[in-house]
């Protein structure tokens, strides 16, 4: 069998609605790890359905309880081919964020998978049972024809991730001999564009706190005193303008990334963001002054409010409120020190004249970017690109956020991410999709991935 041969059967995969009936399975289990009922559904995810589709290709597997008892459980499993072949360890999350079912309005709601047009709706059909699903295909189109891969395989797939990946970093500081591996490859986020092929090597980290002015025990009528007292909505409102300005410009230097490395201005250069259709409009005055599009999403800081509240936003009254509260969430880069976050905000809003406001510590994703020169990098652009005829679009990292520390700093892996969304999937959102196009692409330049992948074996760094 041919390297065309196995593409040709990926896509046929697709075409004959195999892949389509195996995703409808797997985005029926209500597995939304923010609701507290979820454990039955996040267990049998993993024991009823993903482990047995992996021990048909011959993988063995197990279930391991989460260190963090509240949350839910991690699956392993490994197909070991010879000590003398490289290992890849692949990732994935079967657990989603809650239904929202009420709201969708397109597709048959949430927990049903529904073809319309070039879009799969249904919760999780993009992150990430969508993903892992085409990597686990495209495992299976090798193994088919080919009879072994000709490397090593270990699958993790967790089931928090929507909930912060809790007990992911012990339960990998623990298992390091059972996840050992020579790199990570994995799926998940969205391609630059529907249309790009893209390969992202890490993400931005980031960074949720709190900000909370409490004044006095109660609201007071603004008749009787206003112009007297302080009111917290306001003092608050600018405070944080003092940090991030009106055109999304943060002005606490210890906030601030250090200087956009040579090599990762070079891998942006010329890429744009927005253009699909379905994406918002990209606004041209806003964020750092002097950056291109993709150097403000991928290689810079941002300072975003989440939420504001002060008094009640659903029936105001004619008081000045005694307390306001903001939620901060900051993405970061590669070599910002977020160790002092907290003290470096308290200062600067002592130093502004702003007293009183009680900083929280941040809850904090750490930031990766793997060296874009390394072999793994280079091994995986070069077949994506004799798949598709398409060069790929190379990332340093991604502008979201995931666990990559996890697998760069605690298992030391050089992670290579290969993304099958595309930006306006609308993933956290109702009518959550896939897009058919981008899968059954997907489903060829992975199968492509695993085709080459024991031919270049021998060239590739191993730890």
């Amino acid at each position: 069998m041919t390297r065309d041969a196995a593409l040709a059967q990926a896509a046929g995969h697709f075409d004959s609605g195999d892949f389509v009936r195996d995703l409808s399975r797997r985005v029926a289990f209500r597995t939304a790890s923010q609701e507290p009922d979820s454990g039955p559904a996040l267990a049998a995810y993993l024991q009823d359905e993903i482990g047995p589709s992996l021990a048909k290709l011959g993988f063995s597997f197990s279930i391991h309880p989460n260190p963090e008892p509240a949350y839910g459980p991690f699956l392993v499993a490994s197909r070991h081919e010879g000590d003398d072949l490289p290992t890849v360890l692949m990732y994935g999350h079967g657990d989603v964020i809650r239904g929202q079912d009420k709201s969708w309005t397109c597709g048959e709601g949430p927990w049903t998978l529904a073809v319309d047009g070039e879009r799969l709706y249904g919760r999780g059909t993009a992150d990430n049972k969508g993903q892992h699903s085409i990597n686990i295909a495209a495992l299976a189109t090798v193994l088919a024809l080919r009879g072994q891969l000709g490397f090593n395989v270990k699958w993790l797939l967790e089931t928090g991730e929507e909930t912060g990946s809790p007990g992911l970093a012990a339960f990998c500081s623990a298992h390091q001999e059972l996840l050992a591996a020579d790199a990570l490859i994995a799926s998940d986020g969205p391609r630059v564009g529907r249309d790009q092929p893209t390969v992202f090597l890490g993400s931005r980290g980031v960074a949720n706190f709190s900000l909370t002015l409490n004044l006095r025990g109660g609201g007071h009528h603004s008749g009787n005193w206003g112009g007297l007292l302080r009111n917290p909505g306001t003092v608050l409102a600018n405070a944080i303008a003092s940090m991030v300005d009106a055109h999304g410009v943060i002005h606490v230097q210890g906030l601030r990334p250090p200087p956009i490395p040579a090599n990762v201005r070079t891998a942006l250069q010329g890429l744009r963001f927005g253009d699909d259709a379905g994406d918002p409009e990209v606004d041209p005055g806003w964020g750092e002054p002097g950056l291109t599009q993709a150097e403000r999403v991928i290689a810079w800081n941002t300072l975003e409010v989440l939420a504001y509240k002060t008094g009640n936003p659903d029936f105001p009254v004619n008081a000045i409120p005694p307390a306001a509260q903001a939620f901060m969430h900051m993405r970061f880069v590669v070599g910002t020190d977020v160790s002092r976050l907290r003290d470096v905000v308290q200062q600067h809003l002592s130093a502004h004249g702003f007293e009183g406001i009680e900083v929280s510590e941040p809850e904090v994703m750490h930031a990766t970017r793997l060296d874009p020169d390394n072999a793994w990098v280079r091994f995986t652009l070069a077949s994506i690109e004799q798949s598709t005829g398409k060069k790929p679009v190379l990332l340093p990292n991604l502008g979201g956020s995931l666990p990559n520390d996890v697998f760069a700093d605690i298992l030391g892996l050089p992670t290579v991410w290969v993304p099958h969304s595309y930006a306006a999937c609308q993933q956290h959102a109702p009518d959550e999709h896939l897009l058919a196009p981008v899968a059954r692409e997907a489903l060829q330049l992975m199968t492509g991935l695993f085709w080459d992948l024991a031919a270049a074996a021998p060239g590739l760094p191993r730890r």
